[in-house]
This record gives C-alpha cells, structure tokens and sequence, in this order.
C-alpha cells in the first residue's frame, strides 16, 4: 500500500479541522460526528490547540493526515509536523483571506521546499470572492519567495461543513472526492521498497505521554525498517548516541491507534520505550548513520512566576496545593509541551517562559480541572541581548474593523509602541497592519473589543526579535481592594459601582487584599464591599430605593492576565478566578511605597 503524508494548516478558524473530519468521514475512517478536537478545551473554545495525527485508506492509498493549530501561540507545533510531512493543503477562509497566520505557516512551508495545494474553503459564506482571495493567495506565494512550481498550485473548493469540494466553481459538488483525487495527484509517494531496503532512520516531531508506557514519540520513519524489539541508537543532532529498544509501536487508522509489530519507510507511527526521546533526535539500526537535520523550536516570549496558593481561601476548592504537586505537574508537562520553558530554581517560585498569553492560559486552564490551586505574578515579556544590543520580540499586528472605529485603533497602538505598515479596504471593512513589541500588547486584547463595540477582529503573529523600542504606554487600571474578609450584600456594591467596574456579584465571599474591582479614575482605592444597609425602626423615601446592580466583568485566566497590575497575583483554582494584591494588608502596601 501506498503512503502519502501531509499536513492541513491555516489560520485560525479558517476550516482546518471541519475539513479533516469531512475527509475521514467520507473515506470511512471515522463515524458522523466524531472530531479531531476530541480534547475539552479545544472543543469549548472551537480551536485546535495540539496538533494530532489522524489517516484515511482511498484507492489502495494510506493518506496520512497531520491537523494543526492556527494559532501563533501554538506555532511550535506547526513547525515541528511540517518537517514530517511530504505537502500541506493550505485552507483559506473564501471571505476573510490570508490572514497573519496563514502567512507563517505558508512560509515555514515554502522554505522546507514543499508544493502547497489550496483549498479556497466556505464559499457558502454570503461575502465570499473566491477569484479575489486566490489572488490574494497567488500575491502572497510571491511575497514570501516561492519559486514558480510552487506558485503553479492546484487550487480546490470546498465548504468543509458540508463534505464538498470541486475543482471549478461551476462544476457540480457532491462530496470531497475532487480534493481526494488532486491529494493522490500532486502528493509525492512517501513509500517505495527502494526506501525499505536501507538502514532505518526515524525521526520524532512531537511528544507523547501515557501513565503505562511513559513519554512516547511521533515520528516519520524516512527509511528502512522499524520493528519491535530491535536493538536501537538514538541519535542527538550533534552526533551524541545512546542505546534504545521499542517496547510499543502504533500506527494510526482514522483517529484510533493500531499496535502494529512493524513500520516501514514512509508511515507515521507512534513509539514507546524509547526513554528520553526528544523532538529531532534519530532512531537508527546502524550507529554509523548520519542523523537527519535537527528540528528547530521557536523560543519562548513571555514569562511570569508559577507559585502554591497563599491566599486566606487556599485549600478550599482544590486538592493539589502544594509546591511540590505544582512542580510534579510542570515536570510532566515539559514532557510533552515543547514551546514551553521551566526554571525550577528560581527561588520560592517556578519561572514559566511561554509563547503567548493564550498558551499560559491553557496550560493554567488545564491545571485548574486536574484540581489544581496556583497564583501566578504579571506576565513579562522576554528581554535580552544579542550582540551587545538589547532585543525583545515584536509581532505583526492585523486588524479588520469598520472605518469608524479606524481612528481610536491606530490611537492606541502608536501609544504602545506600534507603527502601521499597511491599510487597505477589504469591502467595507479596512484591514490595517501593525507593527510593534509585545510588550504593546499585553493588556490590549479586551481594550480593543470594548473600543470596537466587538466589531473587530484582531489577529497577531510573532515575528522575531528586534532592537528594544523603549518606554512604551500601558495604561494600568486602578484596583479597588477590599480591606475586609466576608460576604459582599448588593447594597454595598451599589454603593461602589460607580466608582469603577467590579469584578465580583451579590453574594460573593471576599478577602483582605483581594481586588474586586478597577476605579474609574485609575488610582488604588481600598473600600468595604460588606456593608450592609444601615436598619432604623424610622421609615424614610431613601430606605426604600431599589438596589439596581450592573452585571461584573467575570474574571476568566486571559482577561486576568491581561488586566493584572504588576503588584499583584492571580489566584486559580478549581471554580474560581481571583486577583489579590500580593501584599494584603494596606499597611504593608503602604510601607513598602515608602521604601521604593
């Protein structure tokens, strides 16, 4: 049988795995309505976070099938499966065209040498040009250096939740058989005996974990033979060699794992017992082997300190509270989560180094449903030196808003160190692109939606490290702390709400030091969110206002992330966001202003 392996990218929410899971439908490898997003998270939020593999059987063919996420925060994985695969099908939103993302996987895949072919995706959708986002696409393919057998790509439509595809848009669609048939078409067989025949070389790109067979690796094995049970050597890029022995191997059949005795030169597979196997390293038969070129991982851009629960409500909701359970948990997830970076000796904390507020936010959402308790300080951007010259990472910033709302966008990202590139209308929207630190950043994301009347959309990718752009503007909210523990009664918070927006309801237990709230005007404010209404036996027109209260903003990881001041902590547990002053007591607060 032969073996075709490729990879489906784009950026986020352009259709990616909708598609896939039409195409293993289709072909019979799965039932209607199974998902490649089988993880919780990924299904509530409606993005793909990790990066799965998955393979449908057509016309005597194996099509491996690599998903990937689309967002920039999850890039690392996107770069690793790219490496492993023989072509990618590169899927656009027919409506929104390429979009900042849909430009770093296109370019990672045009510098391994890959042939893309496009799939112009829901051209149901009301605004939908399929001839101007192909141009798009074509002027894109130039940009970023492709040679003229890439830019000659084959283009498909399709409407991905819907199962079909055709090669014209005048032609009839009934199905995807018109993307299956141009994949056999256009994808070079990845499998031949001539392959087979020399000495084995696999190569992992991605992690796994299992609490039987411990870390796993999934890797392409590019020649020979992998069998179970033989003796191995793992090779470092450098050329460092230990010895190795397969106690598991899995191929893949749809979305299940299928423990196979054997794998030859062209398949996918997923390997146990290969202790310490790392992204990029070689398996080999034959010491003497050259190792395959090392997988490079892009380097981590925000950090901030991971710390055990220390507020008055600690043990409360979680089971895990300890230090030492917080560091088992990082110790794991280093296992299989390559873009992130741990200091376990950094004190009475663990310093975290990852690639974006997003991926912070998920590893934290995760920890939180294991039945974690954590508090964890303001994310900081990476700063260091190249050369003798200080350098912090930038990003692309793309922006599609209304025209009116063009002004107070470009107003608050030149305040933070942004500069615009590029405004052009698309329709009636404009799409302006920024760029600019990330530090700019941080803190925007709610700030841009309130200022857009959720009208826009942002999207952002990083794009390296540049010389430091200096002191930037990030207007910081003013807290409103709480200098009492107890229950907050709504006579109490109406009597506050006019002071700022809160962050907590009627009802909610409070402690000292906790921040309930931000002040309108910006400056710290410490108040009595339980006070109750003063009772007389003595009637009055006053005593019987009604106590009208405006909904909180709900504090969810991101936005507490974004909205934290630098003197503070976020606390996480089970059912419960929380922000709180890293000193509790205002008079502790007080001294140590007096001290700076």
């Amino acid at each position: 049988m032969e073996i075709r392996n490729i990879a489906i990218i784009a950026h986020v929410d352009h259709g990616k795995t909708t598609l896939t899971d039409a195409l293993m439908q289709q072909t019979g490898a799965v039932k209607a309505g199974s998902s490649m997003d089988s993880n919780t998270l990924e299904q509530e939020r409606g993005i793909t976070i990790y990066s799965k593999n998955a393979s449908v059987t057509y016309k005597d063919t194996k099509i491996n099938i690599v998903d990937t996420p689309g967002h920039a925060d999850f890039g690392s994985e996107v770069e690793r499966v790219l490496r492993s695969i023989d072509t990618v099908l590169l899927v656009v939103d027919a409506q929104e065209g390429p979009m900042p993302q849909t430009r770093f996987v296109l370019k990672k895949s045009l510098d391994l040498g890959l042939n893309p072919i496009v799939v112009i995706n829901k051209i149901d959708k009301p605004a939908a040009d399929t001839d101007r986002t192909e141009e798009q696409v074509l002027e894109l393919f130039y940009e970023l250096g492709a040679n003229d057998e890439q830019a000659n790509f084959p283009v498909v439509y399709a409407i991905g939740r819907d199962g079909v595809a055709k090669k014209k848009m005048d032609d009839e669609a009934k199905d995807l058989t018109p993307l299956i048939d141009t994949i056999l078409e256009h994808v070079p067989s990845a499998s031949s005996p001539e392959l087979e025949e020399k000495p084995l070389r696999f190569q992992s790109f991605n992690l796994a974990y299992d609490n039987f067979l411990g870390r796993m690796a999934v890797g392409r094995v590019y020649d020979g033979v992998l069998k179970l049970g033989d003796p191995l050597f793992i090779k470092k890029p450098d050329g460092e060699t230990r010895a190795g022995k397969t106690t598991k191997i899995f191929s893949f059949n749809g979305l299940e794992r299928v423990e196979v005795q054997e794998a030859k030169a062209g398949d996918i597979v997923l390997v146990a017992g290969l202790e310490n196997i790392d992204i990029g390293e070689t398996v080999t038969t034959d010491e003497s082997v050259e190792p395959l070129a090392a997988i490079s991982v892009d380097e981590p851009t925000i950090s901030l300190a991971f710390m055990a629960n220390s507020s008055p409500f600690r043990g409360k909701e979680g089971e895990s509270v300890t230090s030492r359970e917080i560091r088992e948990y990082l110790e794991r997830e280093l296992e299989v989560n390559v873009g992130l970076k741990v200091d376990f000796d950094a004190g009475d904390h663990f310093k975290v180094y990852g690639r974006g507020e997003l991926h912070i936010a998920i590893l934290l959402e995760n920890m939180r449903r294991s039945g974690y308790e954590i508090q964890v300080s303001q994310p900081q951007v990476i700063i260091k030196e190249e050369d003798g010259v200080k350098v912090e990472p930038f990003e692309e910033v793309i922006i599609d808003v209304p025209e009116e709302f063009q002004g107070v966008v470009i107003e608050k990202l030149g305040t933070r160190g942004f500069v615009m590139k590029n405004l052009e209308h698309v329709d009636a929207i404009l799409r302006l692109t920024f760029e600019g630190p990330t530090r700019g950043l941080l803190g925007y994301r709610n700030q841009f939606v309130v200022d857009t009347r959720g009208e826009g959309i942002f999207s952002s990718r990083v794009i390296g490290f540049k010389p430091y752009a200096g002191d930037i503007q990030r207007k910081s909210v003013g807290s409103m702390v709480s200098m009492v523990q107890g229950k907050t009664p709504a006579f109490a918070l109406w009597g506050l709400q006019d002071r700022g927006q809160l962050y907590i309801g009627a009802g909610t237990e409070v402690y000292e030091g906790m921040v309930i709230g931000n002040t309108a005007k910006g400056e710290e404010m410490t108040v009595n969110p339980t006070k109750g209404k003063q009772l007389t036996n003595m009637r009055s027109s006053s005593s019987d206002e009604s106590v009208d209260l405006v909904p909180p903003l709900t504090l969810s990881i991101e936005r507490g992330l974004e909205i934290m001041n630098a003197d503070e902590y976020l606390e996480i547990t089970p059912n419960s966001v929380r922000l709180r002053k890293q000193l509790l007591k205002e008079s502790e607060r007080v001294r140590e202003k007096r001290q700076r």
